[in-house]
């Protein structure tokens, strides 16, 4: 039998860094975002001869051959896939290991903003859960996914990677502590979707970054400074609430300029937010007539999402063609992870 699965990718567009502990625990964090149509896929087959599993990462082009007579480590490059495999393993087929081979790929590459390795979790969990018939929902799918994650592969990250992947859509997440999730699926009009993506253009600056590493800076800092960092924060949460109420009202011109706001509240979370490359490609689209921008995710690199008026979409486009990296079309979809047998 073989499984296909796959899980979209998300834009971070208000509050990203609120949904990681201790601030989520402490103060309570939200997040907006909004999936992609670009994915993580998974596809599972089980007929294989022999003792051994296979994991195979085709963007990444890298294999991993383990016989099952022996333990499985989480040491490799491919942790995520092995984590996952041990996981479902142990929880759901009582603790035996099972032949298989499991493929993956995604339409963006680790680190990229766009939330892909937990992205990737959620679509090989997902292929799991469609192998086994597990009665696991979308609340239990991410939760699981970010526990392999965080608590297995000891990566640091926060939550609304998981569940933007499971739920899909436009959703405003909020956290709480006790890993307390709740998860509102936004109703927004399609023309005011349609006006988004004809806004919004996205930019991939050909580096991306370890976000674990940015996270860790920006715990540290609000740990060791609960006065300008910490404030940042929380401006980085209101922005979420604006944002969330500009889109209900269908003003797309008033998120663009509370874009602005949120992204020098972001960059004041940590100094590894931003650097050199971004504030060149920043300068450059302002004086070619872009609103606002603001990169997707942790910050450093990866994806940028910038605002325009639609009329003025090809003169910014243009005006990134002396950077190395490459505009991305896309559109907003409402389908979170699914799966099938072939």
């Amino acid at each position: 039998m073989k499984i296909r699965s796959k899980a979209p990718l998300r834009l971070g567009i208000a509050g990203g860094g609120t949904d990681v502990s201790p601030y989520s625990d402490e103060f309570g964090g939200c997040v907006l975002n909004a999936t992609i149509n670009m994915y993580a896929y998974a596809f599972i087959d089980d007929d294989i001869i022999g003792d051994q599993v296979i994991f195979e990462a085709k963007d990444l082009g890298v294999t991993e051959v383990i016989d099952l007579n022996t333990e499985i480590s989480l040491d490799g490059n491919l942790i995520l896939h092995r984590a996952v495999y041990k996981r479902v393993m142990k929880q759901y087929n009582g603790g035996k290991y099972m032949p298989l081979k499991l493929t993956t790929q995604s339409d963006a590459p680790p680190g990229s903003g766009l939330g892909s390795s937990s992205t990737m979790v959620v679509a090989i969990l997902e292929g799991f859960r469609q192998l086994f018939s597990l009665p696991l929902g979308e609340y239990d799918i991410a939760k699981l996914a970010y526990e392999i994650e965080r608590q297995d592969c000891k990566l640091s990250g926060g939550k609304q990677d998981q569940y933007a992947a499971t739920f899909g859509g436009f959703n405003f997440m909020e956290f709480y502590a006790d890993e307390r999730v709740i998860v509102n699926p936004l109703r927004i009009r399609r023309y005011i979707i349609s006006e988004l993506e004809s806004s919004l253009i996205l930019f991939f600056t050909g580096a991306s970054r370890d976000s674990a590493k940015i996270i860790d800076d920006q715990v540290k800092s609000i740990k060791k400074d609960n006065g300008y960092r910490l404030d940042a924060m929380h401006k980085v949460k209101e922005s979420a609430y604006k944002i969330k109420e500009l889109l209900f009202k269908a003003d797309v011109s008033g998120v663009a300029l509370e874009f602005r706001n949120a992204w020098e509240s972001k960059k004041a979370t940590s100094s590894s937010i931003s650097n050199a490359l971004i504030d060149d490609i920043e300068s450059s689209i302002l004086s070619a007539g872009a609103i606002s921008m603001k990169v997707s995710g942790a910050g450093g690199g990866g994806f940028i999402m910038i605002f325009v008026e639609p009329e003025s979409r090809l003169d910014v486009i243009k005006s990134l063609e002396r950077f190395d990296g490459c505009v991305h079309k896309f559109q907003f979809t409402d389908e979170g992870a699914y799966s099938w047998i072939i």
